[in-house]
This record gives C-alpha cells, sequence and structure tokens, in this order.
C-alpha cells in the first residue's frame, strides 16, 4: 500500500531545494557593477542577481522552530545564493552541482538520516533523480510537467512566490505542529525569530 503524502510529511527531518524555479521565479539576471581601483581607474564585473520571497524566509523559521533542518543544491554557482542563504542560516549549501544525488548522499551520511526522512522541492528534469528516491518529492506550479507527474505535492504557489513556504507548511500541516510554529515564530520571548533573516543588504563581510 502506497504511503499519502502526509504520511510522508511526517517522517521528514530534512528539506533541501533547488534554488533557480525554486526559492526564485527562475529569471537570472546580469548586471554590471563598477569596481574603482587604487589608482582611481574603474573596471566593470558582471554579477549574476536573483530575486527571493520574504515568505520562503519566514518559511525556513517555521521549519526550524518544527525541528527541521535545511539545504539548498543547484547547478549554478552564484554570489546572491551564498548571501541569501547565510542571511537564513541555512545548514546545508550545494552550489555547481549537476548531479544532486551526491550532496544528498553526504549530507545522510553527516546527518545520520535515511532518503525516507529527506524532503525535496525541485521544478526540472534534474531534480528528478532526488524526487525520485528521497522520501517527499515537492514540484512548484510553474514545474515541468514531467516533475508534476513524478511529485507527492505540488505547491499552490509558483517558484519565487512563496512554494517553499507552501511545502514547509504542508509538512508541518502533516506532522501537527504548524499552528505552534506559527504561534512560536511571533512570540517575542522564543529567541529564534530575531535571529534568523536579518540581512544586510548585500555586505558580504
Amino acid at each position: 500500500m502506497s504511503l499519502t503524502a502526509e504520511e510522508r510529511a511526517r517522517r521528514i527531518k530534512i528539506v533541501l531545494f533547488d534554488v533557480d524555479g525554486v526559492l526564485t521565479d527562475g529569471g537570472i539576471w546580469i548586471v554590471p557593477v563598477p569596481l574603482a581601483a587604487p589608482d582611481g581607474t574603474v573596471s566593470t564585473r558582471m554579477v549574476e542577481v536573483k530575486g527571493f520571497s520574504a515568505h520562503d524566509g519566514a518559511g525556513m523559521t517555521l521549519a526550524r522552530l518544527g525541528g527541521m533542518k535545511l539545504g539548498v543544491i543547484t547547478k549554478r554557482i552564484s554570489e546572491t545564493v551564498a548571501l541569501r542563504m547565510r542571511d537564513l542560516k541555512i545548514e546545508f549549501v550545494y552550489q555547481g552541482e549537476a548531479f544532486k544525488m551526491r550532496p544528498v548522499r553526504e549530507i545522510m551520511k553527516k546527518e545520520g538520516v535515511t532518503l525516507d526522512e529527506i524532503a525535496y522541492v525541485g521544478d526540472d528534469v534534474i531534480d528528478l533523480p532526488v524526487m525520485r528516491q528521497c522520501g517527499f518529492a515537492v514540484a512548484v506550479a510553474n514545474a515541468r510537467q514531467q516533475v508534476k507527474d513524478e511529485a507527492h505535492y505540488v505547491t499552490p504557489h509558483r517558484g519565487g512566490d512563496g512554494a517553499g513556504r507552501d511545502a514547509i507548511e504542508f509538512i508541518l500541516k502533516a506532522k501537527g505542529v504548524l499552528e505552534k510554529c506559527l504561534e512560536a515564530s511571533i512570540d517575542e520571548g522564543n529567541p529564534l525569530p530575531p535571529s534568523m533573516d536579518i540581512g544586510k543588504g548585500g555586505d558580504l563581510k
């Protein structure tokens, strides 16, 4: 007998996300940034820019309050991703990964978890190897149809528009702790919420 999405979600300890198209809308912007040299000359450096949803950031706080750990696995390499994940204090950040089961196996070994205890949120066929093996596979609303067809759950929101939050809330609701986590996130006496997502607008120091 196959498990329901809720039954699968109840077992999750770690939630992993793709980035482009999942935590962003999939748009990749390359913008020129002027750099001043000590001799007064100015050169230009191209920087990759992405947009992230604040709703997803709040969802990461909820996941932590629910006792879960978080990670991202992406094929691209971007300073913007590194900065955003640092702001959110994400435990597992893997960039430049064309074959995503490799970091998943590394995380499993490090954390002592099984595939059944890992959720993965994706949007394209590069995500299928992990989605086919993990305990709870989530596709975002804007995912390719092949990915939706193999997911245990499809989020109501698109990537970059709160899809990550949808996945987290589904898991927490299945565990029966969503309302508790929501209340804890606005509890002035809880030390966790103020410590997360306090980025300084691009300060890499």
